[in-house]
C-alpha cells in the first residue's frame, strides 16, 4: 500500500511531496539498507534461492516469511471484501472488490511459491494466523472511513517492514516479496476519500487521527510478537542468517517505519 502518485491539489502539494513512495521506508528515510553497498547486494542478498537455501536456517526463515506474507494477503482479501459492504456508493464497492481481487492474486503467488519449494502452504501460514486475526479483531473499523484509514496505515506499515526484510533475502525470494507488495490502488483511493471527507466535515479529522495512532501501535506490537515467536525469523533479523542485520539496525529500521507513517498521516491531512 503506497501513498498516491497522482498530482495533489494545491493546498496539499507540500504534504504529498513528502509522502512515502514505492521503495519502502528505508528509501524514504534516505538511509541505505544494511544488506546493500554502493557496489550492490552482498552475502545472501547476492545469491539465488538454490544457493542460499542450502542453509537450513535460512530456508526455515524464508518459509516463515512467505507463510506470514501469504496469510496477510489472504486476510487483506477478506478484509477488503468486508469493507466493500460499508462502501457508500456502488462505484466505491466495485473499486474495493477490484482491490480484493488483486490481494488474492498476491496470495496465490505466495501459495504457489511455497508449493514449488516443497512446503505445504497451509502449514507455513498456520503459525501466523492467530496473531493476524487478533490484530484485525482488535482493530475492527466502526465505519467506512476508519476502514480506509486502517487499510492505508496498517497495510503500509506491514509493507515497509517486509521491504526492509527483503533487502536481506536471496534474489529470487526478494523479487517475489517485492512483487506481492505492489500497491493494489488502495493507497490513492483511501487518501482521496479521506481528504474529501475531512474537507466536507473537518470535525472527523481528530477521530481519524486517534484511530491511526492506535493502528500504528497495534501494528508494531503485532509485528514484534510474530518475530519473537518464530526463532527462524528473529535469527534472520538479528544477523544470525541474513547478513548485516543487528540489534542496532533493527532500531533504525523501526525508526524509518515510524517516519514513513508520519509522512502518510500528513498525506491524509491527519496529525501523526
Amino acid at each position: 500500500m503506497e501513498t498516491p502518485d497522482h498530482a495533489p491539489e494545491p493546498d496539499n502539494a507540500a504534504k504529498a511531496e513528502d509522502a512515502p513512495r514505492a521503495g519502502g521506508a528505508a528509501a524514504d528515510a534516505g538511509a541505505a539498507p544494511s544488506g546493500e553497498t554502493a557496489a550492490g547486494p552482498t552475502g545472501i542478498a547476492a545469491q539465488d534461492w538454490a544457493t542460499a537455501s542450502a542453509d537450513p536456517r535460512y530456508r526455515a526463515a524464508v518459509v516463515d516469511l512467505l507463510g506470514a506474507l501469504a496469510y496477510g494477503e489472504l486476510a487483506a482479501f477478506e478484509r477488503l471484501a468486508d469493507d466493500a459492504k460499508l462502501a457508500p456508493t456502488l462505484g466505491d464497492k466495485a473499486e474495493l472488490a477490484k482491490m480484493a481481487s488483486a490481494e488474492f492474486h498476491h496470495f496465490e503467488r505466495l501459495r504457489d511459491r511455497l508449493a514449488a519449494i516443497d512446503e505445504e502452504p497451509t502449514a507455513a501460514m498456520e503459525p501466523f494466523a492467530r496473531a493476524l486475526d487478533d490484530f484485525h479483531h482488535q482493530t475492527a473499523p466502526s465505519d467506512w472511513l476508519e476502514g480506509l484509514v486502517k487499510a492505508y496505515v496498517g497495510d503500509s506499515i506491514a509493507s515497509d517492514f517486509y521491504r526492509e526484510v527483503a533487502v536481506h533475502l536471496d534474489s529470487d525470494t526478494r523479487a517475489l516479496v517485492l512483487a506481492v507488495l505492489d500497491d493494489t490502488g488502495h493507497g490513492n483511493f483511501a487518501v482521496e476519500k479521506v481528504r474529501a471527507a475531512i474537507e466536507a466535515d473537518p470535525r472527523i479529522a481528530g477521530r481519524l487521527a486517534l484511530w491511526a495512532r492506535r493502528l500504528m501501535g497495534e501494528a508494531l506490537s503485532q509485528a514484534q510478537r510474530v518475530v519473537a515467536e518464530r526463532d527462524a525469523l528473529s535469527t534472520m533479523l538479528v544477523g544470525g542468517v541474513a547478513d548485516g542485520f543487528d540489534l542496532a539496525e533493527i532500531g533504525k529500521m523501526f525508526s524509518r517505519i515510524t517516519k514513513a507513517h508520519t509522512l502518510r498521516m500528513a498525506a491524509l491531512d491527519l496529525a501523526s
